[in-house]
């Protein structure tokens, strides 16, 4: 499956972004999707996921009560609606796909938006 996100840009502390990530797949209930980023100079990291079946939700310590991980499978398209934006978001951000019930995690990855948070 290939994955293409979109939606990063330039913002101010405070304000907001919303990510999507549109999927190759017609299938896209089958995948766990999550949401990743990298900033300079750092591991890449997990920001947020959403199971394919029931849609559920996990999140970063870091992003909790600011971020928002949604999909339509109908449109193929998982979402990260972003709000209150740090400086600290700053990064590139990844969208990938866990096919359910094959072993070793997340196996595709989109190209990566750049999401830039001024203070």
């Amino acid at each position: 499956v290939q994955l293409q996100a979109f939606g990063g840009g330039s913002v101010q502390a405070g304000g907001s972004l919303r990510l999507s990530c549109a999927a190759s797949t017609r299938t896209l209930s089958t995948y766990n999707m999550g949401w990743f980023r990298q900033a300079p100079g750092n591991e890449r990291e997990f920001v947020a996921s959403i199971s394919g079946s029931v849609g559920q939700t996990s999140y970063a310590d870091s992003v909790k009560g600011r971020f928002t991980v949604s999909r339509d499978n109908a449109k193929n398209t998982v979402y990260l609606q972003m709000t209150i934006l740090k400086p600290e978001d700053t990064a590139v951000y990844y969208c990938a796909a866990d096919p359910i019930g094959v072993a070793g995690g997340y196996k595709y990855w989109g190209q990566g938006t750049l999401v830039t948070v001024s203070s």
